[in-house]
């Protein structure tokens, strides 16, 4: 596979004083284009409003900073708002209109990974704005959407031409925005912070998997997600997806080296990465991580729902089912050897904290 691997940073696409929206570029990183998964980061200053849409993609979106209210509408249901936090994973289905506010100090920063396969552009989402300079009923001539809300031309020419904002826009300080309602995060929302551990390895690191158990919402979006953190120093087990899933990944904070093989034993891949890093991992190429001594916490998207992973070291291992003679005539070694292999790693699943 001839194809460019290397990480890169989001850029911006539009914003004014509410916040800003950026993307990654199927033109910078042929992997979304290869994956169709598109990927882009929303973020809101203080009083920062983005505008209800929908999208031509079902995503997962992921709270990188701050807290706010999102208001999520299902198709033929009611509105929720809610309270979002860092941490909080959304599934965002194909279908539901969206909407963002920020009324904290803090910037509020969102993350959007998502499948492209039915999108108008391979590799990116295209956002639908109800209202606003861009907004859908802005298309349409006053007759028509006269009759569509039975008004007459004034209130509609009122209605469509008063919000002169686009995607984003920075609502007055004392305006009071619906409030929120914590029963309302239920089925919608998976805190990763807050989660119970799948995986809790001492100075190691640690994961909580998004599935269709814990959100299943996952289930319509066709995607799976997981959190991990990475201890200083310590290093993620090379592994593969072995449900022929792409994964995508984005380094939340911190930073490490990266290193991805694929066919014919070539690395592919050998990089440091560090936050706001985008990278894309093609399906059955084996990656791993070691953190810096600061740490390394990335989220990930699977494009299944309940991704499977096979380990290619540690205590889980696949090394770990063979018998002695396949390893010793695999790699062509004496029973000596293969003993000393089979020794290591016996209790240490997954991540590997660092040597003493």
């Amino acid at each position: 596979m001839d194809i460019d691997l290397t990480p890169k940073v989001a850029k911006k696409v539009y914003g004014g004083d509410g916040g800003s929206y950026h993307a990654w570029c199927p033109n910078d990183l042929p992997m979304l284009k290869q994956g169709n998964i598109g990927a882009a980061k929303l973020a809101l200053t203080k009083n920062g409003f983005a505008l209800p849409s929908y999208s031509d993609s079902a995503k997962v979106a992921y709270v990188l900073q701050g807290s706010g209210v999102a208001g999520i509408v299902l198709p033929e249901k009611e509105e929720k708002v809610l309270p979002i936090k860092t941490g909080d994973s959304i599934a965002l289905p194909f279908g539901v209109v969206t909407w963002w506010y920020n009324k904290e100090d803090t910037e509020l920063v969102l993350l959007f990974l998502g499948d492209t396969s039915k999108a108008h552009k391979t590799g990116s989402f295209t956002n639908f704005f109800l209202t606003g300079s861009n907004g859908i009923f802005t298309g349409f001539s006053t007759e028509f959407v006269g009759r569509a809300w039975d008004l007459d031309d004034k209130v509609v020419k009122t209605l469509i031409g008063n919000q002169s904002g686009n995607g984003i826009v920075k609502l007055d300080a004392g305006f009071k925005m619906t409030e929120p309602s914590e029963k309302h995060r239920n089925g919608l929302v998976l805190n990763c912070l807050e989660a119970p551990l799948d995986v809790d390895i001492k100075n190691g690191g640690r994961v909580v998997v998004l599935n269709t158990k814990n959100l299943p919402l996952v289930g319509e979006v066709g995607l799976g997600a997981d959190l991990v953190r990475l201890d200083g120093s310590a290093m993620c087990s090379p592994g593969f997806s072995c449900d022929s899933a792409y994964q995508v990944t984005y380094i939340v904070r911190g930073s490490g080296r990266a290193q991805v093989v694929g066919m014919d034993g070539k690395r592919v891949l050998e990089t440091t990465v560090e936050t706001g890093n985008l990278f894309i991992v093609p399906r059955f190429f084996v990656v791993s991580k070691i953190g810096n001594p600061e740490g390394l916490e990335w989220f990930s998207i699977i494009s299944t729902p309940n991704p499977v992973f096979t380990h290619l070291a540690g205590s889980i291992g696949a090394w770990k089912a063979l018998s002695p003679q396949v390893l010793q005539a695999s790699f062509n070694v004496g029973s000596d050897v293969e003993k000393q292999f089979r020794s290591k790693r016996t209790s240490d699943a997954i991540f590997f904290p660092p040597s003493k």
